[in-house]
């Protein structure tokens, strides 16, 4: 049986939903891959070379800035699971002008998409709202902070259903990422001076990440009950919302990347950090 270490480096069913789904089906036993799956939520990039990751974004933001050469070889889906989320008096993304915005750090994957959609709805992350800069986390924090005024907003991940959320405690969501910027942002990359591509264990890897994939695909509900695993604060119909919403339509069922689409995104995110951009090509392996 062959051995690897899979990082996730943010929480939530963004990161963590595929790898889940392909562990319950026993889709990594059925490859004689044993998968030590590993919180790298907090670890530098250099620790996380030593395993694969399903940050895409990450790897894609550190061959820009440290020049690691990572490689994408399964892309699960290229829509940010990321909402901003005002509170009562914040109903539009307009609003966010002058106010304070809990979000996460500039040159992280999730706080550089932010600006680029900030930047998106004619807003300044530098000067027309006050950002106040935290390490991602459950959010619970952030709904805290929503509730007792000490921020207006904040840009919220996948341990939430935003609408849901929203609704209980009478804010607004403002946008989701999704709907305005795309990017390869989860599936399998590895660095290949760590993990070479053609090693039986990556390759494994990227099967059962692809037969995960492929039935989400093709089995909805069972997708749905998985989902719910996760959001097990939301009701039948607000988990079958969320999946319409964010999952089936958006998420690859064969672990393929749009090429042109992806060059689009390297260079927005190049533009944002102020660096060279690079050839998708060379970073998404993943192209039909």
């Amino acid at each position: 049986m062959h051995t690897i270490d899979l990082a996730y480096v943010g929480r939530g069913i963004h990161e963590e939903l595929v790898a889940y789904v392909a562990d319950q089906e026993g889709y990594f036993e059925d490859e004689g891959l044993h998968v030590a799956l590993r919180d790298g939520t907090r670890w530098d990039i250099s620790r996380v070379r030593d395993c694969a990751t399903i940050g895409l974004g990450r790897a894609a933001l550190s061959r820009l800035t440290d020049g690691f050469e990572w490689a994408v070889l399964s892309v699960n889906t290229d829509r940010p699971l990321f909402w901003f989320l005002g509170n009562a008096t914040v109903t539009s993304m307009a609003d966010l002008r002058g106010r304070r915005l809990a979000v996460h750090a500039p040159q992280s994957p999730p706080g550089c998409f932010a600006r680029i959609v900030l930047r998106r709805h004619g807003l300044d992350p530098d000067r027309d709202v006050q950002c106040v800069v935290r390490h991602p986390g459950d959010y619970q924090m952030d709904l805290r902070h929503l509730r007792d005024g000490s921020v207006d907003a904040a840009y919220v991940g996948s341990t939430l259903g935003p609408e849901q959320v929203a609704e209980e405690e009478g804010f607004h969501v403002l946008a989701w990422v999704g709907d305005h910027f795309q990017i390869p942002t989860v599936g399998i990359a590895v660095d290949p001076t760590r993990n070479p591509v053609k090693s039986p264990a990556v390759q494994a890897l990227v099967r059962a990440n692809q037969r995960a994939l492929k039935t989400m695909a093709e089995h909805p509900d069972l997708t749905a009950d998985y989902i719910s695993s996760f959001l097990d604060r939301m009701t039948n119909q607000e988990v079958q919302h969320y999946h319409e919403h964010y999952i089936r339509p958006y998420y690859s069922c064969d672990g393929r990347v749009d090429l042109k689409a992806a060059q689009h995104a390297v260079d927005a995110v190049a533009a944002e950090l102020g660096v060279a951009s690079a050839r998708a090509d060379a970073i998404y392996l993943a192209s039909p």
